[in-house]
């Protein structure tokens, strides 16, 4: 089958079901030329904010340069040609954005400062205060996963012992019902004096945010389990043991993980907050920070830094979800 004809309708093979985009050169092109124009813009129309563009400048650069080196490995590499052609249209609409985000702002001054920052001077922050957004983001990572895995192990135990014991769903379910519709946030002047140092309440606002979802989906999960399931197991000798982590838990995974999903996302918006209320450091504290000196391209930098930092964990998440669930390939998306 040729390219041309390869190239018609509105489905077609690929090597991955996650780049199905339709293979076009035309977009490809689009591509290329929408990023020669955001670099031509940047150098060629004058600036009338105060900005350094050379870092912007670079990165774009650095961009067009990866694209050519793309092209080349696609004509050899099938699974990079299929990559190539199913992201050239979102390159193509992000350059466009950039583009007109710089007239706009550094390039006419229609969106002034300090509100309206330009691309290039959120970048430009980035290079000149690396230091001290290198030491927030791992402040903010470290209380992340902190509170993150004491929330879900115990967010697990819990939402086994509701699903599979009729008893502790009778007297703690309701409880897990409840917490789950009360923002964690709301217990920050309780976590404020209950605990001695602010990590310790930042932690414990992480791991409230995270264990009722993931309690209250595990018990979803293990409480819808046929009745089918664990007739069949017992008819074949299955111990309680058994039914409880070869049976109940492995079925209920699809429903753990939405918990885990959902939890992940309200980790995050716990975390920026928590961090707002006595932390000596993180990405929270550091917007917090440049906001009290209306520095707004320092609160977008740690924004960027931060929504770059949460997608790279939302897609471990995905990927131990996968591996988990390799049964249900083609089941779930």
């Amino acid at each position: 089958m040729s390219e041309k004809t390869e190239g018609r309708g509105l489905a077609r093979a690929v090597p991955s079901e996650r780049y199905w985009k339709p293979r076009s050169k035309a977009w490809v092109a689009a591509e290329g030329l929408s990023l020669a124009a955001l670099l031509t813009v940047n150098l060629l129309m004058p600036t009338v904010q105060e900005v350094e563009d050379l870092p912007y400048r670079i990165a774009v650069s650095l961009g067009l340069a990866f694209l050519a080196g793309a092209i080349v490995v696609s004509i050899f590499n099938e699974k990079a040609r299929s990559r190539l052609y199913h992201h050239a249209q979102f390159v193509f609409a992000l350059a466009l954005v950039l583009i007109a985000w710089d007239l706009v702002t550094e390039k006419s001054d229609l969106l002034p400062l300090p509100f309206f920052p330009s691309a290039a001077q959120i970048l430009q922050v980035i290079v000149e205060d690396y230091e001290k957004l290198l030491i927030s983001t791992a402040y903010s990572l470290r209380l992340l996963v902190v509170g993150f895995a004491i929330g879900t192990v115990s967010g697990l135990a819990t939402g086994i012992f509701l699903g599979w014991y009729r008893q502790w769903g009778y007297w703690v379910f309701p409880t897990v019902k409840i917490m789950s519709v009360i923002p964690a946030t709301a217990w920050i002047p309780v976590a404020m004096i209950v605990f001695p140092s602010s990590f310790g309440a930042e932690v414990f606002l992480i791991v409230l945010s995270v264990w009722s979802p993931v309690a209250y989906m595990t018990a979803t999960g293990i409480a819808g389990i046929p009745k089918a399931h664990i007739e069949a197991a017992l008819t074949l000798g299955a111990d309680e043991r058994f039914l409880l982590f070869k049976v109940a838990v492995p079925g209920a995974m699809p429903s753990i993980f939405i918990g885990i999903y959902t939890a992940t996302g309200l980790s995050f918006a716990t975390l920026v907050v928590s961090e707002m209320i006595g932390a000596k450091a993180g990405l929270g504290w550091y917007i917090n920070w440049a906001k009290s000196w209306s520095n707004y391209a320092k609160v977008y930098a740690s924004i960027v830094i931060m929504a770059i930092l949460f997608s790279l964990v939302m897609d471990l998440i995905f990927k131990l979800r996968d591996r988990a669930l390799v049964w249900q390939k083609g089941l779930i998306k």
